[in-house]
């Protein structure tokens, strides 16, 4: 049995005042440094008239799809200050995720400057509280590790597909072009049954790439 990790169960903001600061903490479940860097930047461009966006995140070094079932997860551990003082922003609000043993998830933290500087320790407090708020707000879940699988299949066998794979209760979103893309998100554990009963069903006529 592969074994659990706590992350948070959704994307939520948090938002305080500290003397006439505006402080959003959001934070976001991410499986991957792509998806991670993805909320950054969307929060970005959704705040980006904000005086700092500081972000923060740990997840799965490379692509899941490359570890074996069973096998030590390696995490990428990244933050920045972006243009605070250095160790007042990014390292706090990194610290929330790692004492809090929370992984694959994100965090970035909006200031909006309020006409008082808080200092390097009302700053660090500050951004732990935005973490810890937003944190708290998306709610701790236990989770088991996952796998992306990419399922291609003719319209022909769509259906069958497409049967197996509801039944099996994973996520997936489906893309319908020359052929059916499927993207599922799979726990490790079970990937290799899933696997089966695909090719089963079709007679090994369907393309899995994991």
């Amino acid at each position: 049995m592969s074994e659990t990790y706590l992350t948070v169960g959704e994307s939520a903001t948090a938002r305080f005042e500290v003397q006439g600061s505006e402080f959003f903490g959001h934070v976001a479940p991410a499986d991957t440094v792509a998806a991670a860097e993805e909320f950054i930047d969307r929060v970005r461009t959704e705040y980006d008239d904000a005086t700092h966006n500081v972000p923060a995140y740990r997840v799965p070094a490379g692509e899941a799809s490359a570890r074996t079932p069973g096998s030590e997860v390696m995490l990428r551990e990244y933050s920045s200050d972006d243009g605070e003082p250095t160790g007042s922003a990014g390292k706090p609000a990194l610290n929330v995720l790692q004492q809090r043993d929370i992984r694959n998830v994100v965090a970035v933290v909006t200031r909006y400057y309020g006409g008082t500087n808080l200092g390097v320790g009302g700053l660090a407090r500050a951004y732990s509280r935005a973490v810890k708020d937003g944190v708290d707000e998306a709610g701790v879940i236990e989770e088991r590790p996952h796998r992306q699988l990419v399922v291609e299949t003719a319209y022909d066998d769509s259906g069958t597909v497409r049967g197996v794979i509801e039944s099996s209760g994973v996520e997936f979103d489906a893309d319908y072009d020359e052929r059916v893309r499927l993207v599922l998100r799979v726990p490790v554990a079970e990937v290799e049954s899933l696997v089966e009963r695909l090719n089963s069903a079709t007679s090994g006529r369907v393309e899995i790439d994991r």
